[in-house]
This record gives C-alpha cells, sequence and structure tokens, in this order.
C-alpha cells in the first residue's frame, strides 16, 4: 500500500499544502531546476527534513498537489486537491479534486462537521485543524496560508470550508529549508505611469519580449525611460530638463526556515529578502527646477510579481513590488550634462534568530564609469534613477526597501582683484556618482509562526560616493 494511504489512517492533526499547477512528484522527489539550495534528506519519517527550495513548475494544467502532514508527526505529501475558490470577506474556501462545472453561490448537500475524526471519509477531503497553503487560486489572487475550523459541507464545486489565518510554522513545522529562486521576468506585470516608458525580458526558457528582448542576457528584465522633468524658470529652450536611460536587474526571492524544536514552537531561524544584479545607463541634462522644501520624485512605472516557490511539497507565495522613480533636487541654477553607467548587485531582507529576533539584512556593491559630464553654472543639482521594492508572502508587505543610484553635480565661481586693476574670474566643477539604499522590516514577517513584530524595523541608510569628473575653467 502506498505511503500516503497508509497515513490517511493514522489520526490527528493533518496540514494540507496546495501547491503549484502540475505537481505530481511523489513526495520526496526533488523539483526540477537550479534554484535551490539543499536537497530533501532521507530522515525517516516524523523526523525533521531537509527541503528543497526551487520554482514552482509553470505551464501545467494539471489539478492543483495537496501536502499532508499527520499528528505534527507525518512528512508532507502530495494529493490531487486544490482551492476551487475562496471569500475573504467570509473566510469560507471549497476545496476540490477537480475543476469545479458550478460557478454560482455552493450549495450544501451534506450536514456540516464540527470537530476532527481520526480518519475522513472518503469524500471528504479535508478536516477540521487541516492547514491549507495554497499556489494563487480564484478568489485568492496572492496565494492563501490558512487552517481549517469548520467542515461546512458538500457542495457542486467541493468540500466548503471556514477557514482562519494561520503561520508558515504550522505546515513547515520542524523541517528546514534554504535557497534563491530567480524571479520568471515573464511572469512579471508592468504598469507604465507616463509616456516615453518600453519593458523587455528574456526570460529563463529562452522567450524574448520587447524592443531591446533580443540583447539581454536569460533571466533579465529592463525598463527604458525618457522623460522631461520641471525646468528652472527663465531657462532657455536649450537648458530643457530630462532624464533618460534604462534599468536593468535580475531579481531573486531568498527563502530560508529552521524549523523550532516541538510542535508549536514557531522557527529557530529565518529569513525572507531579494537580491540581484543591477544595472543602469542614464543621462540628466538641462537646468532643473529649483526644489521646494522635498527633491521632485517622478515614478515611472510599477511592477508586480507573486512567484510561487516551492518549500518541498509546500508551496509559499512570494508576492514582490518594485516602484521605478526618478527623482531630482537642484537650486534652479545648474545646468548638467552627465550620462553615467551604473552596474552592481544588491541585497535587502529580514533574518530571524530565535531569542534575538528579528534584524535587518543590507548590502550593495556598486561602481559606476562617467560616459560624459559637465556643469555651468554656480549652485547644485543631483539626480537619481531608482525602485521602491518590497517583498513579502501572501500579499503581506514583509520587507521594503529604496534603492537608488544618483548623480550629484555642483559649481562654484570665484573673482579677486588686484591693486594694479587687473581682475580674473575661475570656475570650477565637479560630478559624482553614487547610491542610497534604506528600508524597514514591516509587521507581516511573522507570518513565518514568528512572535509579532510591534512596530516597524528600519533597514538604517546604506550610503556610498564617488567622484566622476570634475574641471576649472577661466571665465
Amino acid at each position: 500500500m502506498r505511503t500516503l494511504t497508509r497515513r490517511l489512517l493514522l489520526p490527528g492533526l493533518t496540514a494540507l499544502a496546495l501547491a503549484g499547477t502540475g505537481c505530481s512528484a511523489p513526495a520526496g522527489t526533488p523539483a526540477a531546476g537550479s534554484g535551490s539550495a539543499a536537497a530533501p534528506s532521507s530522515t525517516p519519517a516524523g523526523g525533521a527534513q531537509e527541503l528543497e527550495v526551487d520554482a514552482a513548475p509553470q505551464g501545467s494544467i494539471s489539478p492543483t498537489a495537496v501536502a499532508r502532514a499527520h499528528g505534527g508527526k507525518g512528512r508532507p505529501e502530495r494529493s490531487p486537491l486544490k482551492v476551487a475558490s475562496y471569500d475573504r470577506a467570509s473566510g469560507r474556501a471549497v476545496i476540490s479534486a477537480t475543476a469545479p462545472s458550478h460557478t454560482g453561490p455552493p450549495r450544501r448537500t451534506a450536514q456540516p462537521s464540527h470537530s476532527p475524526t481520526p480518519g475522513r471519509p472518503a469524500d471528504q477531503p479535508v478536516a477540521v485543524g487541516d492547514v491549507i497553503a495554497s499556489a494563487p487560486a480564484p478568489g485568492a489572487p496572492d496565494g492563501l496560508l490558512a487552517k481549517v475550523t469548520e467542515v461546512v459541507g458538500r457542495t457542486e464545486a467541493g468540500t466548503e470550508v471556514q477557514t482562519a489565518a494561520t503561520t508558515l510554522d504550522s505546515v513547515l513545522q520542524d523541517d528546514r529549508a534554504e535557497g534563491r529562486v530567480p524571479v520568471d521576468p515573464a511572469a512579471v506585470r508592468v504598469v507604465p505611469l507616463m509616456k516615453g516608458v518600453t519593458f523587455s525580458w528574456a526570460g529563463s526558457q529562452g522567450a524574448r519580449f520587447g524592443p531591446q528582448g533580443a540583447k539581454l542576457p536569460l533571466g533579465d528584465l529592463r525598463l527604458d525611460v525618457n522623460a522631461g522633468v520641471n525646468t528652472a524658470e527663465g531657462a532657455p529652450a536649450s537648458a530643457a530638463a530630462a532624464v533618460s536611460g534604462f534599468v536593468q536587474l535580475a531579481p531573486q526571492v531568498e527563502f530560508a526556515y529552521g524549523g523550532g524544536k516541538g510542535v508549536g514552537a514557531g522557527p529557530s531561524s529565518a529569513f525572507l529578502g531579494m537580491s540581484g544584479a543591477w544595472s543602469s545607463q542614464w543621462a540628466l541634462k538641462g537646468r532643473a527646477a529649483a526644489s521646494t522644501g522635498t527633491p521632485q520624485r517622478i515614478p515611472f512605472a510599477k511592477l508586480h510579481s507573486a512567484p510561487v516557490i516551492q518549500v518541498g511539497p509546500v508551496p509559499v507565495v512570494v508576492n514582490l513590488d518594485l516602484t521605478c522613480y526618478v527623482q531630482v533636487e537642484a537650486d534652479g541654477h545648474v545646468t548638467l550634462d552627465v550620462q553615467q553607467n551604473v552596474k552592481g548587485d544588491f541585497r535587502v531582507g529580514g533574518s530571524y534568530a530565535v531569542g534575538k529576533g528579528w534584524a535587518p539584512v543590507s548590502t550593495s556593491a556598486v561602481h559606476s564609469t562617467p560616459v560624459n559630464a559637465s556643469v555651468s553654472a554656480a549652485g547644485n543639482v543631483k539626480g537619481a534613477l531608482g525602485a521602491e521594492a518590497s517583498v513579502g508572502l501572501y500579499g503581506a508587505a514583509g520587507v521594503t526597501a529604496d534603492f537608488a543610484p544618483y548623480l550629484r553635480g555642483e559649481g562654484a565661481a570665484k573673482a579677486a582683484a588686484s591693486s594694479d586693476g587687473k581682475a580674473t574670474a575661475r570656475a570650477t566643477w565637479a560630478v559624482f556618482g553614487g547610491f542610497d539604499l534604506s528600508g524597514r522590516l514591516e509587521f507581516h514577517l511573522s507570518l513565518f509562526g514568528t512572535p509579532v513584530i510591534e512596530h516597524r524595523i528600519p533597514l538604517g541608510t546604506l550610503h556610498r560616493e564617488w567622484a566622476l569628473a570634475k574641471g576649472r575653467v577661466a571665465v
């Protein structure tokens, strides 16, 4: 008899993990792909396992899989169930083994069950106490992580259940997992916020999209922008202010979970974050209008993705959001003409250790090369081409970060006169590159099963600056 059949006869708490479509491999079979950091171990049933972390299979129309763990002691296994529908307002879900043919309100055909049972009838796929960890489903676009509190009854679409919120440790228990999973750029939804924005990508499987797609390395996405910014009053037409260039990145999700000792103890360690390579080439030209108290920030595109990472048989839905922007801070006097290439990487996230709590992680290594640079007149100007990023679980923000490579120009004029009637005037200018990285940890990191964060924890500000070019002229 198969392992799944034997375990279905065991009494106690059952955990359900509804994975991405097409996950029909038997329990313990490693998922295909190269994003994982650890393979499943051969730990005996009931002991902690090292789970593989990888991207969930894509593009299949097979029924969604289900993982089960009995009495908090068994290991998760897959089974062909899925969330057919979910209503966020009421917390009710319908669990089905096949695609539902009924699309109206559920009609119950059996009496409700209010208590756990040692086994479960063949026509009742879930029971009170089961934990559902689902990939995106109808009514749950960010996935679902919930515990069954009542089996309402059978409907034409499946088994209707009442659910309540729960945490990841209720399904991952004492297992361990760690890995990095690249985000498929083909699954990123882009909303341009102004004219002059184009989007390109090169998918990991070789598909390409957009005007620059053919030039990109596999797994990269790129945004090009050509936008005007407010020009200083009285500036000639030749000094109209504008920003143009591109941002190219290859984002990755980083996930780690270290199970605690005992059921309900919560994890001993955890990590959630985003990392990746970043490159950009952009130009800031003209005389930008003077800032009035705060820098002028112009969002030009929003990006969203909800990749499903497979942690063993358990699907974990990660939500990523980026808002790319141009920001200019100026005094209205300097006319700037500068272009630079920026390359490097970044890593932001939150790290948890039992007894220490959550701590921020933020690192970046960036270098730039000026293509050309000049500054005229005295004054200061600073322009950034950056991104606000957010990464979390099941639609809730966990870590937010602001990564902003920038250009800064300054000019100064000096005049001198001597007793013999001679006068001289000199002007100096300099251009600098740099970046600012800041952010915070949010309350919803407690979805791992850790103690609730009672206030936002700042990442701290990481600041670097370097000279790009300088000059001196006689005027």
